[in-house]
């Protein structure tokens, strides 16, 4: 690996663009590459001059003089980008945590760092307690619920709007009951955190999930209850919205940041 770790930074979305703005001064780290599909070369070039000036805009990740590929683009990029890059060798950081939902994934992403002879991260995001969460499970888990609570408009675009106007809501509403693998499924762009809750705990089938509409909240709201062997814990995360997509908190863009420099430092918690 050379003394700057070349990235490259798949999607250059809401997500993407932050991060970019928050690495500017790293100098232990180099944006070499930004992988985006062809008709959205044209603003990511604009995007890059401003924020990575070295960076070439592709349609798929360089086979080499890349050292890690960070994924901020959605599921289908995780196939398309992740896969082949792990199948190279080339250690990878996910943070489309809800592709994993689908069945036999989790398995096809690591039998392919095992072919690479790498690693695949997968962020926390959205939610904190992860690391409490999976060390939990070695004792032993009873249960594990996760509960979603969003504004009305960080619902628009998903099956929530499906017999009810978000707009006209009036009262806290409950949009899913069900596992964390159906939440995922369901609500790939706002239930991340219950993919990610429950590959740390209990699994996808066993976790339980409720998401909720609420006009009352200006926050994304996460709550982890869990309970086993160790005792039982209940966190809540009030998230602001990231300012260029509400189905996402600013918090995932953090997670994404951390993760990265967690590679290249000499000391990391």
């Amino acid at each position: 690996m050379s003394a700057i770790t070349r990235i490259a930074l798949v999607g250059c979305g809401a997500i993407g663009t932050s991060m970019l703005e928050l690495l500017q001064a790293d100098k232990a780290m180099e944006i070499k590459a930004i992988v985006v599909p062809a008709d959205a070369f044209a603003a990511t070039r604009a995007v890059a001059e401003r924020l990575a000036p070295g960076a070439q805009v592709l349609s798929s990740v360089p086979v080499e003089g890349i050292d890690l590929v960070v994924e901020a683009a959605g599921h289908a990029a995780i196939e398309a980008h992740v896969l082949p890059a792990l199948q190279r060798g080339t250690p990878c950081i996910v943070a489309s945590v809800g592709a994993l939902s689908a069945a036999g994934f989790a398995e096809k992403l690591e039998a392919a760092a095992v072919a690479g002879g790498t690693q695949v991260q997968l962020i926390a995001g959205a939610i904190g307690a992860i690391d409490a969460l999976a060390a939990a499970r070695i004792g032993g888990l009873d249960e594990v619920r996760y509960i979603g609570r969003k504004p009305p408009r960080a619902w628009k675009g998903t099956p929530a709007e499906q017999g009810r106007d978000l707009e006209a809501l009036t009262q806290a509403t409950v949009i899913f009951e069900g596992s964390a693998r159906e939440a995922a499924t369901l609500y790939p762009k706002n239930a991340n955190v219950a993919a990610s809750v429950s590959l740390a705990g209990l699994g996808l089938d066993r976790t339980l999930v409720r998401l909720i509409a609420d006009p009352a909240v200006a926050d994304n709201v996460h709550v982890v209850e869990a309970q086993g062997a160790f005792g039982s814990f209940e966190l809540t995360m009030r998230n602001k919205p990231l300012a260029a997509n509400p189905k996402t908190s600013a918090l995932t863009v953090y997670s994404a940041v951390r993760a990265l420099r967690n590679r290249i430092a000499p000391l990391a918690i």
